[in-house]
């Protein structure tokens, strides 16, 4: 790594290559892979991969390399003109797995590899050198690229626009997730984008790599749950590959577990373009939808961790022989009875006057690279069920393309829900269709069943709801903001999402154990009714607020008893502007636009209170009572009401430590604060890095559990378990904080703007209307039984008897057989029926019509007439 740093004070980071800012090579360094995903058994059928050209943009490769027996082109896409890899062997080893035809074996060892190098030699790249490489793919009619690569910035629209141009010309794309696990919402791009195919890893024991990042992805926030990622998983931990002298070495991590994926789509594209039937049906979603379908679901890991499931090559090659073009999702269903598949939905059932869940699902077209949903999605609730006391609505993508697209489902309950405590059904119809492709292949259309079930329990108490706000949080990619403890060298940026079901998942987690329910306001205060719920919490707010949310909040809180919680974090204007970082790509210091959190705008939200933070920053390690805790660049209490009570430690001035290289510890720092006041309460904890599973310190879920009791008792006492109290409020001495100089904050809050140089309000958003679509009849257009669909659903109606029956499950097969038996069982009592009426027909008159009755009797019991 090159390190331009001007001096040694950490923060101050100018790094050619900067993790987790910049794409960056994904291994974190004994077996045949080959072997442990049964290549063989494709390469015995003659499938070798032959014929298929698979670009790996990397670190480069040695043309003649003795492991490579077919190597198409090797170029030097960066600044060094040396297309070998001489010093790194990531590129050599990626490039192995996939086509290795010695020693170490690759999956497909007759692909033609291309070499395209985009790191030099000191993991330096640009995205022109990326777009260079690119073209040059299309216009060598690649069939596969491998980007063993990742990065969390998925709005550099460049990059990313140029991946959809390649995917839209029938480029397959396989990439990594990233290696930032077992962190929720650490995806990387490319591999988060609809239209790749992104691999998480997984170790010998068939559990989820540590290493592998998790979903979900963050397009989407606020705006409901992001989608399912990673497509995929296969091995990737302490596999044996290529090494740049011709040896073999072992490397660990998702970049190689991409290469893994890409070796098995190279031999299904080799047996696709062989088939005169698969050939015309070749592209990145058909690939794709087979791989999704075939894999095997992990038991007792969720969908953001695995996908459809771990890789599975040979069910792959079966699904293949009869595919037929059609549109899938990922995932397949919603279903909150499908845990922990389906977590984090199936983590909290539904309610009356809960906040709208919105489901972001991804829509694969294998018809062709464009695609309309050709009317509305329409929902058909099992009245059997009460499923009419669900409310669903839609938004989707206007233009499916390339080959992807997304269905957004909105789920709330009625009120005639209110009461209501059980399971409710029902599914929507979606339907997709694309254009002719060509003159032999008219219009396609694919009808598609989605299969809905949640649960629904009577409307909580009060006391027991928690809303808690994202809408006031930015992170980056949105805006270079900072991460919240500075201590932290993996990186500048703070990019998990800040939301309870990634990096916060932690406490959301711990709360739902202890009965509390946790819902996401996605939109401005004045958007939801404090009547409602109990607690709102405020955890790392970047943002401003509006004028009128500070007053509707106010009078929540003083009015109709509504506690308010906050978890702040640093900001410290000198601080700010001295930790910088020059990024490589854009020749340019990046200069941060916040702090941890958004203090100055905090100090507004709680004037009226009394309540004001400093621009201090903290760290250090205490205790309350016998639990150890640790403050990771927190802010503390400047003022707070004398009625209440604040808890203080001893701690270190880290913005001191920082700028001036000094120590400073002071004794009696005040960072939890706790006012009753009338009906509600207020509490403030000067930073939030102990609820943040990024913040890499102790948890402290306890301690939130101990602020609602106390709240709930209205003490200023903890509980028995905790030898601790309160302490009576007195002033400190530290300054009030002053705005930082951020001249761009504008362009990523959503409630500030700049007009003619001066910030000012945006418009508001009207509050978001989810008007309920009508529903439909049920029963009369889709059985029942067809709910229990897989998890990518795969129209089987116009497909060969063995590919219909390994999409069966146990289930499945056992209600067939059982109908069959019935049906035979059936048939057998009708003849037996029939021939002893004839036969007693000869007997005496009286004889005749006894029998007759008890026959009739008998067949009456068992349903057969």
């Amino acid at each position: 790594e090159s390190d331009n740093t001007t001096n040694n004070i950490p923060g101050q980071r100018s790094s050619s290559y900067l993790d987790y800012f910049r794409r960056k090579i994904l291994s974190v360094s004994s077996r045949s892979v080959a072997s442990l995903v049964h290549a063989p058994a494709l390469w015995r059928r003659g499938y070798r991969g032959s014929g298929v050209r698979v670009a790996v943009l990397d670190t480069g490769l040695n043309k003649v390399h003795p492991h490579f027996s077919n190597i198409g082109d090797t170029i030097d896409f960066t600044d060094e003109n040396e297309p070998n890899d001489k010093v790194i062997g990531h590129g050599t080893f990626v490039a192995g797995v996939i086509a290795s035809s010695r020693d170490c074996l690759g999956i497909a060892p007759d692909t033609e590899i291309y070499s395209l190098k985009v790191f030099n030699s000191q993991q330096i790249s640009h995205t022109s050198w990326f777009l260079d490489a690119f073209n040059y793919a299309i216009n060598s009619k690649i069939d596969i690229i491998n980007l063993s690569i990742g990065g969390p910035d998925f709005q550099d629209s460049i990059f990313i626009n140029k991946v959809m141009e390649l995917t839209s010309k029938g480029i397959i794309f396989v990439s990594a997730m990233g290696n930032d696990g077992p962190l929720y919402g650490t995806l990387n791009n490319p591999a988060d984008q609809l239209d790749v195919i992104g691999v998480g890893g997984l170790n010998y024991d068939d559990e989820i790599a540590e290493f592998s990042s998790r979903g979900m992805t963050l397009w989407e926030l606020p705006e409901g749950n992001g989608r399912v990622k990673p497509d995929i998983v296969t091995y990737g931990t302490a596999i044996r590959g290529s090494n740049i002298k011709g040896s073999c070495r072992y490397l660990t991590g998702t970049s190689v577990s991409s290469p893994v994926v890409t070796g098995a789509v190279s031999l299904l594209t080799e047996i696709m373009k062989k088939n005169e039937r698969l050939s015309r049906l070749l592209s990145p979603a058909s690939i794709k939808q087979v791989l999704m379908a075939s894999a095997d679901r992990l038991p007792g890991i969720s969908m953001y961790e695995q996908g459809s499931g771990k890789m599975n090559l040979p069910r792959a090659y079966e699904l293949l022989q009869g595919y037929v073009p059609q549109i899938t999702l990922s995932p397949g269903k919603i279903d909150w009875t499908d845990c922990p598949y389906m977590w984090p939905i199936c983590s909290q059932p539904l309610y009356h006057s809960s906040m709208p869940v919105t489901v972001n699902m991804t829509i694969i077209n294998g018809m062709g690279v464009s695609g309309t949903i050709i009317s509305p999605p329409t929902w058909h609730p099992n009245t059997l069920t009460s499923g009419h006391i669900l409310q669903l609505s839609f938004t989707y993508s206007a233009i499916l393309w390339p080959w992807t697209g997304y269905l957004a489902i909105t789920v709330s309950v009625d009120k005639a829900g209110a009461g209501f405590a059980g399971t409710v059904e029902g599914y929507v119809l979606l339907t997709v269709q694309s254009p002719a492709t060509s003159e032999d292949i008219s219009d396609q259309t694919s009808t598609l069943h989605i299969p809905v079930k949640v649960n629904i329990i009577p409307t909580p108490p009060r006391n027991k709801r928690i809303l808690w706000d994202h809408f006031h949080s930015i992170g980056y990619p949105r805006g270079p903001f900072p991460r919240d403890n500075l201590k932290l060298n993996t990186s500048p940026l703070d990019w998990n999402g800040d939301h309870i079901h990634t990096n916060y998942n932690g406490v959301y987690k711990h709360l739902r154990s202890k009965g509390y329910f946790v819902e996401i306001l996605s939109t401005h205060f004045e958007c939801f009714d404090a009547n409602n719920y109990g607690y709102l919490f405020l955890v790392d707010p970047e943002d401003a607020f509006f004028e009128s949310e500070i007053k509707k909040l106010s009078e929540d809180v003083t009015e109709k008893g509504l506690n308010l919680v906050v978890f702040a974090d640093w900001y410290n204007g000198p601080l700010i502007k001295h930790i910088k970082f020059y990024d490589e790509n854009t020749k340019q210091w990046v200069v941060l636009q916040g702090g941890g959190a958004n203090v100055p705008a905090l100090n507004k939200l709680l004037a009226s209170w009394g309540v004001v933070l400093s621009d201090k920053v903290w760290y250090g390690k205490f205790s309350i009572g016998s639990h150890a805790m640790e403050y990771a660049s927190g802010t503390s209490l400047l003022s707070f009401p004398t009625e209440g009570k604040v808890f203080t430690a001893t701690l270190s001035d880290e913005a001191t430590e920082m700028i001036h290289n000094k120590e400073v510890s002071v004794t009696d720092v005040p960072i939890f604060g706790l006012h009753h006041a009338g009906k509600s309460s207020i509490a403030v904890y000067g930073d939030s890095s102990c609820i943040d599973n990024a913040g890499h310190v102790t948890n402290c879920y306890w301690f939130v559990e101990e602020i609602l009791q106390m709240i709930e008792r209205r003490s200023y006492s903890f509980s028995d378990l905790v030898d601790e109290s309160l302490k009576t409020w007195f002033q400190g001495t530290f300054r009030n904080p002053k705005l930082a100089s951020t001249p761009l904050f504008h362009q990523y809050s959503r409630v500030m703007t700049s007009v003619d140089g001066s910030l000012t309000f945006r418009d508001k958003k009207l509050c978001p209307v989810h008007p309920p679509v009508e529903s439909r009849d049920f029963n009369d257009t889709y059985p029942i039984g067809q709910l229990n669909s897989k998890l990518l659903s795969i129209n089987l109606d116009n497909q060969p008897l063995d590919f219909v029956l390994m999409e069966e499950t146990e289930d499945e097969h056992s209600i067939k057989l059982f109908y069959i038996l019935g049906f035979i069982t059936f048939l057998m009592v009708l003849v037996v029926c029939a021939f002893l009426y004839f036969m007693f027909s000869f007997f005496h008159k009286k004889r005749i019509i006894l029998y007759r009755y008890v026959l009739a009797g008998a067949c009456d019991l068992k349903r057969c007439f």
